[in-house]
């Protein structure tokens, strides 16, 4: 008989925290979701006393300062919240006895790599979100012996705010649009986010893993550029009955931003496979099953529909 995991969820509205709640509810977790003001990660004693209150045996950290512009600006309220916060958050779950699931990015990565990267590349972020984020993931892996750090890139779903959100908003405004065609890395649909951390959660309970510690790469399989990923939105977008726009490539120096961006950040996810056996399903599925809760009124024929659409779940053989 499978044991089952207690597992309290740090964050609030964000696409994964907001994802896993729904998941892990639906489920046979006992599961909590520890929010702002109750918990602070920049007020410890709130972490503390909510992991002694909940006593939890898998504490996931889905809060994150993710404004990556921003961060350039607001370096120590980005250090604050992903490296020390959650190095409080991975010491109240060592003191409590429970594994740490803390959330990275690709961003750790400088995007020199022309082949995929492992969770043994050397690593270089080339802005503060992503060197703060490679700071949380030293912090976490040293206060707390139980952890699996999940490395994540290009985070969308029918929640908050994200790309493929703006990319429809832009759509339904403008009749052309300008994206950036060089920069790669895949798109992680944060309901299939959820669904690897619940078989993480159980087996973890069930069986723990010698080797289940640690760095894991968890994307969506196949990787694009944005504005292969906008067009592809754009295509979606019509077949639920929008009009179709104009979708241009730039580069990234005709769009400068803030802070840099990786050039190129694909993910491997073959260790996250061979410990865990969590096999995400390609990102165009993912997206089409966002597409339907954000546009469901609009009813797609069959000759219309898109080739992986009824393509199954991810696989967890795990």
């Amino acid at each position: 008989m499978s044991s089952r995991p207690r597992i309290l969820i740090v964050g609030g509205d964000g696409q994964v925290s907001t994802s896993l709640l729904q998941r892990l509810s639906a489920s046979s977790s006992d599961v909590m979701q520890a929010r702002r003001p109750a918990v602070d990660l920049l007020k410890p004693q709130t972490v503390i006393d909510v992991v002694s209150r909940f006593r939890p045996t898998i504490v996931v950290n889905a809060a994150a300062y993710t404004a990556v512009d921003k961060a350039e600006d607001e370096p120590d309220l980005a250090k604050a919240v992903n490296a020390t916060g959650a190095e409080t958050v991975a010491k109240a779950a060592a003191s409590a006895g429970a594994t740490i699931v803390h959330f990275s990015t690709d961003y750790v990565f400088d995007g020199r790599q022309e082949s995929p990267c492992l969770e043994t590349d050397p690593v270089a972020p080339i802005g503060v979100y992503g060197q703060t984020k490679l700071l949380g993931e030293q912090l976490v892996a040293a206060a707390n012996p139980r952890h699996v750090i999940l490395r994540t890139a290009w985070v969308f779903s029918p929640f908050g705010s994200n790309f493929v959100k703006t990319i429809l908003r832009l759509l339904s405004k403008r009749d052309e649009l300008r994206i950036v065609n060089d920069q790669t890395g895949n798109p992680t649909y944060a309901p299939d986010l959820a669904v690897a951390v619940e078989a993480i959660a159980q087996k973890l309970a069930d069986a723990p893993e010698p080797d289940g510690v640690g760095v894991f790469h968890a994307v969506n399989a196949g990787s694009t550029t944005w504005f292969d990923l906008a067009r592809t939105i754009n295509e979606a977008a019509a077949r639920h009955g929008a009009a179709a726009k104009i979708v241009r490539p730039i580069t990234t120096a005709d769009y400068p931003t803030r802070a840099q961006r990786p050039a190129y950040s694909v993910l491997s996810t073959d260790k996250l496979q061979r410990i865990y056996g969590i096999t995400f399903r390609p990102w165009q599925q993912a997206l089409d099953d966002c597409l339907d809760r954000l546009m469901p009124a609009a009813s797609v024929s069959p000759e219309h529909q898109h080739p992986h659409q009824h393509s199954s779940r991810p696989e967890f053989g795990k």
